[in-house]
């Protein structure tokens, strides 16, 4: 894989990566310097990475670089702005302000979640990972993901039955 094949590998799959990590609370220009680092960790581990796992890789690598802003600034941070779907959404307007709504409680109850349920969940749901794919990019059991999984689930539970 050379360098020139590895950048158009890996444009779609930043793109993908920098709204992750965006939706994980990071805020856009720092979602950008991690990704930003993470390819050049890429590049530089090229030879080491087993190209059927340089997704996961990648994912990996980004989301301990994210974890290690969060414990430098000691603080996660949430932002409040809500996206602009009504320009990608078509239907009534009663159905869009509906889904809207239902989109703006999803990602209210997201941010309140403890991140590591968050990310989680986003795998899960967002990403549509499995269980063994979830297992592999967190470097933990198929078992603790299912067991922290349904944690997460429960938590999402406890504040959507709260917020409605």
């Amino acid at each position: 894989m050379g360098p020139g094949h590895l950048e158009q590998l890996l444009q779609p799959k930043m793109a993908e990566i920098r709204r992750y990590l965006i939706r994980l609370g990071a805020g856009a220009a720092d979602a950008e310097d991690i990704v930003q680092d993470t390819v050049y960790k890429a590049l530089l581990y090229l030879e080491a990475i087993d190209e059927r796992k340089f997704s996961a890789w990648l994912y990996k690598v980004a989301i301990n670089r994210y974890y290690d802003l969060c414990r430098r600034q000691r603080r996660f941070h949430y932002d409040e702005e809500p996206g602009d779907y009504a320009a990608s959404e078509s239907g009534l307007p009663e159905e869009t302000l509906l889904r809207r709504e239902q989109k703006d409680l999803i990602e209210r109850i997201l941010g309140k979640l403890n991140p590591a349920h968050r990310q989680l969940i986003l795998m899960k749901y967002e990403m549509e990972l499995s269980y063994k794919e979830m297992a592999g990019l967190l470097g933990i059991s198929e078992g603790k993901v299912k067991a922290s999984l349904y944690r997460a689930r429960q938590q999402f539970q406890n504040h959507y039955g709260g917020e409605e």
